[in-house]
This record gives C-alpha cells, sequence and structure tokens, in this order.
C-alpha cells in the first residue's frame, strides 16, 4: 500500500462522485426505464447503468491496473481479491431513486488486501459528501456544490459529536435495518424476528430499542453510523459494493463492524453480512454482544 497515493485516489472519487451526481440529478425518474433483477423490489434503471458506465471509464482510464467490481457489471462467481480493487455502486438507494426520494448516493470504495480503504459517498440531492482514508479520518463536506463558505462546502471531522456519548444498551439506540428484496424464506424469517424482537417491550422480552430507521440505502446508514446519528445498523444480503466505501467510512470515525450473524469479530468485505456500531467511549462490544443475544439462534444465509 506505500506505493499508492490514497489522497490522489480519494481527491479522483470525489470528482468522479460529484459528476454521477450530476448525471443523476439530470435523470428524471418518472420518464426513465426501468426494470427488475430479482424481484419487483430489486429494481435497476438506465441511470444506474449509465452512472456505472461513466465511472468506470474515468477510474479505469486514470488507473488502469486497478481491478474494477461494480454492481451493474457484476457476474455470479466473481471475487474481491487482494489487489487494488475500486468497488462501486452507481446509486445506491435505487428504489428511493425512483420513487423521488431525495436519500440516494454514489457510493465509490477501495478496497487494498480486501481491506476497505478508501470510502466517497455522495448525496447530490442533499450535497452532502462523506469521505475517508485509511488512517487519515473520516469527513463530512456539506454544499460544497451549492457554493457554501465559498465553494469548500462546510467540512466536520466524522463523527459529529466531539464527545460521543457511551453505548449504555441497546434500548438507548437507534437502530438501521433494511428489509431488502427477498421476503421470503429462511432470511426473512429471521429478520422479521429481529426486528420484533427489537422494538419489543422488555416485559415481553424485547430489547426496546428507541426506534428502527430504513434509510434505504446500506452506505447512507453506514454513514449515519458514523456520523454519530444512528447507534446501529444491522443488514443481511447487501454485497461488497454497498459497504465497503461506508465501511472505510465508519471505521475511521472510530466505529466497529462485525458480522451480522453472531460470534464473527472480523467480517468480510464481501460476507453479506454486517453488523455496524457507532464510535463511542465505552460499550461497543457490549452493544454487539447484545444484538447478538437478540438473533439468539437465527442465522443469516446468503451466497456470492
Amino acid at each position: 500500500m506505500a506505493d499508492l497515493n490514497l489522497q490522489e485516489i480519494r481527491d479522483t472519487l470525489i470528482l468522479v462522485a460529484h459528476e454521477a451526481g450530476r448525471m443523476i440529478l439530470s435523470a428524471n425518474p418518472t420518464d426513465i426505464s426501468q426494470g427488475t433483477k430479482l424481484n419487483s423490489a430489486d429494481i435497476v434503471t438506465e441511470t444506474d447503468k449509465a452512472v456505472e458506465t461513466l465511472v468506470s471509464s474515468r477510474l479505469s482510464k486514470t488507473y488502469p491496473s486497478f481491478a474494477f467490481v461494480g454492481e451493474e457489471t457484476y457476474k455470479p462467481g466473481m471475487q474481491v481479491t487482494t489487489a487494488p480493487t475500486f468497488i462501486v455502486d452507481p446509486i445506491d438507494g435505487t428504489t428511493n431513486f425512483v420513487h423521488g426520494l431525495p436519500e440516494a448516493c454514489i457510493s465509490l470504495g477501495f478496497a487494498v488486501d480486501r481491506i476497505p480503504t478508501i470510502g466517497v459517498v455522495y448525496n447530490p440531492y442533499q450535497d452532502k459528501l462523506y469521505t475517508a482514508i485509511r488512517g487519515q479520518g473520516a469527513y463530512l463536506t456539506l454544499g460544497a456544490v451549492w457554493g457554501l463558505e465559498g465553494g469548500k462546502g462546510r467540512v466536520s471531522k466524522l463523527p459529529l459529536s466531539k464527545n460521543p456519548a457511551p453505548l449504555k444498551g441497546l434500548d438507548t439506540c437507534l437502530v438501521a435495518t433494511e428489509w431488502g428484496n427477498s421476503r421470503d424464506g429462511n432470511n426473512y424469517e429471521v429478520k422479521t424476528q429481529v426486528f420484533k424482537k427489537l422494538c419489543g417491550s422488555k416485559a415481553t422480552g424485547g430489547a426496546m430499542v428507541h426506534s428502527i430507521r430504513s434509510m434505504g440505502s446500506a452506505a447512507l446508514n453506514l454513514c449515519a453510523v458514523a456520523a454519530g446519528q444512528l447507534d446501529a445498523y444491522w443488514e443481511g444480503g447487501c454485497w461488497a459494493w454497498d459497504v465497503c466505501a461506508g465501511w472505510a467510512i465508519l471505521a475511521e470515525a472510530g466505529g466497529l463492524m462485525v458480522n451480522g450473524n453472531p460470534g464473527d469479530w472480523e467480517p468480510k468485505i464481501d460476507g453479506r453480512k454486517y453488523l455496524a456500531v457507532r464510535g463511542a467511549p465505552s460499550g461497543q462490544k457490549e452493544i454487539v454482544e447484545e444484538f447478538w443475544k437478540v438473533i439468539g439462534d437465527g442465522r443469516m444465509e446468503y451466497g456470492s
């Protein structure tokens, strides 16, 4: 990694993210063609494909020796290797995009040795840019394209609080989850049981979390955990391109990523099961263990 100019790569990804953001903003979701992949909840649009083509062409021209894994060009069996790899979701939050809900983003990750190393996540609707380089911190830049602070944007180090509160228990937590696009079988049953138990009262054996949020984008969920706006995010079924960039940002904000199934403290980038916990002076390990107890004997299983 010593011979890689990580700052230059990060800056290139920011430029590409802004260009892709302009493409997304110029699209009218009500007029573009769309189709489905797995089922009616697994949507892909012509804009997803066009943005990935833009991103891959820009990155392959600048860094022709780096590998590239993108959602819309992925083929079953493709693996993230130890080589320097761009891992890209052209529009994370496609369902929000087609409904006109402004919670969608470009998620541009860069991994080395299968470790999320650079993350750039950009929501063009709100001009929110999240960035991180491994070992160099995580940041939110707000309003740069809109001209805030003379075009530099308002830059905040993550987490947003200078003194994050300790994590004291799930009953003090705001938790993010997603339904996913598979709505039957074992994984769906595990998820719905966990959702029920997270929200249930202590009297009924539940965790009684403050509430559950679903932003509709794994990358934005992870960025909200990194910012300290969410306490945890539990997910099963998403892919490396959904989490690589957000994972890099989370880690640099002091957050913790473990397996979404109990017992594994070192999840794989393409393991498809994740539990993210915000940075805190204490309580991260305890929150993970309490969450795993909520899951109990249930196990999510996803193929690659």
